[in-house]
């Protein structure tokens, strides 16, 4: 798939979100092969502003307790990857997508391995994240209260907008360009 700058992603989305061109038309005018980049630009853009068109310059590696929340949090909600991405604060829900078939086809293990090479550090690696086997009674409940909490407001989003869509899409129109005007005046 091409890569978009920032500004050009920028440029389209500022368009659609004028409501002139669609995006199929959208995707025609300017030459993308499919509409769905287009999509996904938007519903980022609406999450996370205009950083979230921003491509990524770093690899950031997590933990494998946090993939197998957001794998157990999609399974139970049935969320898509774009909702649960945007849910956990993430913009590419093609890496949501490939944890989930490493962990189909490896289990817990294939979500262990990183992806690549190993850097080639005379130190050893530290690792600080905490397994399950030993985390505290406490700090697992607190996990899976956290991970209640997600759902109950993930369903709350859903029911609002399955009720009336139109209504859900305008007050999130509403909050975005209030956090947006929040960020410039920062």
């Amino acid at each position: 798939m091409a890569k978009y700058s920032k500004g050009f992603k920028f440029k389209v989305v500022q368009e659609y979100l004028k409501g002139n061109l669609g995006y199929l038309l959208l995707a025609q005018k300017y030459g993308i092969p499919s509409p769905t980049p287009i999509k996904h630009w938007v519903r980022v853009y609406k999450a996370f502003g205009e950083e979230g068109l921003q491509r990524k310059t770093r690899h950031e590696e997590y933990p494998v307790q946090f993939k197998l929340d957001v794998l157990n949090f999609m399974k139970q909600t049935g969320a898509s990857y774009q909702d649960t991405a945007i849910q956990f604060n993430m913009n590419h829900p093609s890496l949501i997508a490939s944890w989930n078939s490493k962990f189909l086809k490896e289990g817990e293990e294939g979500l262990k391995h990183p992806k690549g090479r190993p850097t080639m550090s005379k130190k050893p690696k530290v690792t600080s994240i905490k397994s399950e086997e030993t985390m505290s009674r406490e700090e697992q409940l607190e996990r899976e209260n956290e991970l209640l909490r997600l759902e109950v407001a993930y369903l709350k989003k859903l029911k609002a907008f399955r009720e009336n869509p139109d209504a859900f899409l305008e007050k999130h129109k509403q909050q975005s360009s209030l956090n947006l005007k929040k960020k410039d005046s920062d």
